[in-house]
């Protein structure tokens, strides 16, 4: 193939040749001029011909979000799950954990480990919870229990030389996911923000919650977060057992199996579950095609709750457009006083009045931090788990998030989203057009550096 494309080239240039000395009655010097000329003119060509092909292969195509279906949003389950590179898995049981009832269960189930612990989590700051989960982790691998622990490296910062030392010495395996190293020059904004344990092959908590004290009691006040994870049970394990596997391999290299961490599951319940978790190089992330896909199947509502809300411009048209089809589109997040980076929330203020005019309603929560990150369709089909509704999560950090089919725990979700707007305030487009120059200027500021928020 190469031999020929040089032939061919040759040839070229041969032409150019014969055509400059086929130019009668012309001087050397304009017979050399329409030459070079020519040749230039072929140079050019050439080049753009090689740009067009680099930037075609090297570029990334935008996710499609005008996704038209005559079916909703349960009749269209295996391709939403196929879109974000996923398939639906049968048989499994949900537990919702809200707020700091999420480390009860964590330290009950760690602690009736028997085989394996596997932990994942983006952010861990030393304090009566982490010290609690370091002595239940190190327990269960004095225990012979195998545990392994994986941290990323910005996030588990904070953590005390001594408490990743007593894990160790305890017999657990600690990796720290893109640690400031030579080697991860280039991945500082790549980031393993998921929060993610496997217990035995058998079960799975996952969800939003960090271990900072700040997620203890129940989002009573400033000083107590509200978060939402979830337990499941079922073969949907399986695959939550191969995404651990994933990171942990990319940092330690160890590739663990067998029965003791893949067991053969039964069913657990009757739900359909899928998982998006994949980031293909050169490709939309799976966590956004699914959220954008689900906006486009919804029929009667779209319900979010999500902490650094900043969606994209394609977003913002397909949330529209449901509005346009009579789907009821609400939006709840924490203000910038109940934000724990107000910077954030003022660069997702950059959105709101395109989104009002949209119809999409919009309600800010001052009263502590509201850390879910949860979506509901149609009162029927629910996504939890760890990504924010921004770039950051749709284009750089590793995210996980759980598709669940079912009524029933949709409208466990529902009844929350509906507890905190009850005390949150509606944002009106008349008053936010209303608002102060120094609050326009810090949102146009803000989002200057959106995509790294």
């Amino acid at each position: 193939m190469f031999l020929e494309r040089d032939l061919n080239f040759v040839g070229t240039a041969g032409l150019l040749r014969a055509a400059a000395a086929r130019h009668n009655g012309g001087s050397q010097e304009e017979n050399s001029l329409l030459y070079w000329s020519l040749w230039g003119v072929a140079s050019a060509a050439l080049i753009a011909l090689l740009v067009s092909v680099i930037w075609s292969i090297r570029r990334r195509r935008d996710v499609v979000l005008r996704v038209r279906s005559t079916a909703g949003i349960e009749q269209s389950l295996p391709s939403l799950a196929g879109l974000a590179l996923g398939g639906v898995v049968h048989g499994n049981s949900v537990e919702l954990l809200e707020n700091g009832r999420y480390f009860d269960v964590l330290l009950e189930r760690i602690g009736a480990a028997r085989y394996s612990v596997h932990f994942e989590t983006f952010l861990w700051k030393d304090g009566t919870i982490g010290s609690r989960l370091a002595e239940a982790l190190s327990q269960r691998a004095r225990a012979g229990v195998r545990v392994r622990v994986l941290l990323d490296a910005n996030g588990a910062k904070s953590v005390a030389p001594q408490t990743l030392v007593q894990m160790r010495e305890a017999g657990c395996s600690v990796l720290m996911f893109h640690d400031n190293s030579w080697r991860n020059i280039g991945l500082f904004n790549d980031r393993d923000h998921r929060k993610l344990v496997v217990i035995d092959g058998r079960e799975a908590l996952l969800g939003g919650h960090c271990i900072v004290d700040t997620w203890l009691g129940d989002a009573e006040d400033h000083r107590h977060n509200a978060d939402i994870s979830v337990r499941v049970q079922g073969p949907i394990v399986t695959l939550l057992q191969g995404v651990f596997s994933e990171n942990w391999i990319g940092e330690g290299s160890e590739l663990f199996g067998g029965e003791e961490f893949f067991p053969r599951l039964a069913d657990a319940g009757a739900l359909a579950m899928h998982v998006a978790y994949l980031k293909p190089e050169g490709s939309p992330s799976a966590v956004k095609i699914l959220h954008h896909t689900a906006i486009c199947l919804a029929r009667q509502r779209i319900w979010i709750q999500n902490p650094y809300f900043i969606p994209q411009p394609a977003a913002i048209d397909a949330l529209g457009e449901a509005v346009q089809r009579g789907v009821d589109v609400r939006v709840l997040m924490p203000s910038t006083s109940g934000s724990d980076n107000p910077m954030v929330q003022h660069a997702g203020h950059r959105n709101f009045e395109k989104l009002l005019r949209c119809g999409v309603r919009l309600f800010e929560y001052p009263h502590t931090l509201l850390h879910q990150k949860v979506m509901t369709v149609d009162g029927i089909w629910s996504a939890v788990g760890s990504s924010n509704f921004d770039d950051r999560s749709f284009e750089s950090n590793d995210e996980l998030t759980l598709g669940i089919l079912d009524a029933g725990f949709a409208g466990q979700l529902d009844a929350i989203f509906e507890r905190y707007v009850a005390r949150a305030e509606e944002v009106e487009l008349e008053a936010w057009r209303r608002r102060g120059a120094w609050h326009k200027l810090k949102d146009n500021a803000a989002y200057l550096f959106h995509e790294l928020l």
